[in-house]
């Protein structure tokens, strides 16, 4: 496979949301998409945050889940944005109340910049990651309390 079927196949997954493709040995592509509500325009694509409860203290804990709340998580891959420009303020700090569809943070994925909204009002506890930071699918990104 040469670098422009490479680029025509990151350029279908992105077109068509694809979030897996698998390249087997005889030649044959395999492409898979999760079904996810996203809502997208030429610059600025909405989309549902991971919302997970706390672990229970029996359960595999990560250092972001020891704490009581709902912990926001990242719904893509993509680099972690706190506020609409440099120089601008944090859509959302720590004690901040938030409401259902409020800005909480920008992910940045292939170019595109994807608004994270609150799916549930609750109070910031804690920012988990650091603005510029790239984060994984799935990445717990705020602490709710």
């Amino acid at each position: 496979m040469n670098i422009q079927e490479l680029k025509e196949l990151a350029s279908m997954m992105q077109e068509y949301h694809l979030t897996k493709v698998e390249l087997l040995a005889d030649g044959q592509v395999t492409m898979e998409r999760q079904e996810a509500a996203v809502s997208a325009s030429p610059q600025i694509a909405t989309e549902k945050p991971i919302l997970m409860q706390a672990a229970a203290p029996d359960q595999e804990e990560t250092p972001a889940a020891e704490a009581k709340g709902r912990v926001i998580c990242a719904p893509m891959v993509g680099v972690f944005y706190a506020a609409s420009m440099p120089d601008a303020d944090p859509f959302v700090k720590p004690g901040d109340a938030v409401q259902s569809g409020d800005v909480l943070c920008i992910i940045e994925a292939m170019k595109l910049m994807n608004e994270i909204c609150a799916e549930q009002e609750g109070e910031i506890a804690e920012v988990l990651v650091q603005n510029g930071q790239l984060v994984e699918y799935g990445q717990p990104l705020f602490r709710l309390v």
